[in-house]
């Protein structure tokens, strides 16, 4: 599996909280952009607060047709030193040695592994090199206040780009891959 992370960002690097700020922009381009990027994962890897937003969202949420019907139904690996139980269906908790976890998770065979907000995961597994392409959705929108992506603590990494799409709404998607 190749381990993807995928997040939306603002212009000044927040990602906190997409739901309250990235919806003007969201249009059916996006739409389809992240259902084709649903299709070609085969799990979710989520942090624990992630997680609960997302586990507490999606199974309530009304007309997501398909989209919601996978979303609730493929694996997901859930990151947590806290949580005792993963109660969404398909959730398998990863305690322990995180980064040593990914990498078995990495060398089964399939479809991308995909990692969505979950900001302390996202940097602790950029820190030990383990995400395979970085898919972020730059909005044309300054927030000002919010937790950045990257910490101040991430380890310096050299980018290479790999890809480049931009949708009618502002938003651009850059894919990176870790430099060579």
């Amino acid at each position: 599996m190749r381990l993807v992370a995928t997040e939306y960002v603002s212009l000044d690097g927040v990602f906190e909280e997409p739901g309250h700020w990235s919806g003007p922009m969201f249009n059916e381009e996006a739409g389809q952009f992240k259902w084709a990027e649903l299709q070609a994962s085969d799990a979710l890897l989520l942090g624990r607060r992630t997680y609960e937003g997302f586990s507490a969202a999606w199974p309530k949420m009304q007309g997501t047709g398909d989209f919601g019907v996978k979303m609730n139904t493929m694996p997901k690996y859930v990151v947590s030193s806290t949580l005792d139980k993963a109660d969404w269906p398909g959730s398998k908790l990863i305690k322990g040695n995180v980064p040593d976890e990914i990498r078995k998770l990495k060398q089964q065979p399939g479809k991308d592994l995909l990692l969505s907000g979950s900001a302390q995961l996202f940097n602790a597994l950029m820190r030990e090199n383990l995400i395979d392409l970085y898919r972020l959705m730059l909005h044309p929108i300054v927030l000002g206040t919010g937790a950045r992506l990257f910490t101040d603590d991430a380890a310096r990494t050299r980018m290479d780009l790999k890809e480049i799409k931009r949708f009618a709404t502002g938003i651009v998607v850059l894919e990176f891959e870790p430099a060579k």
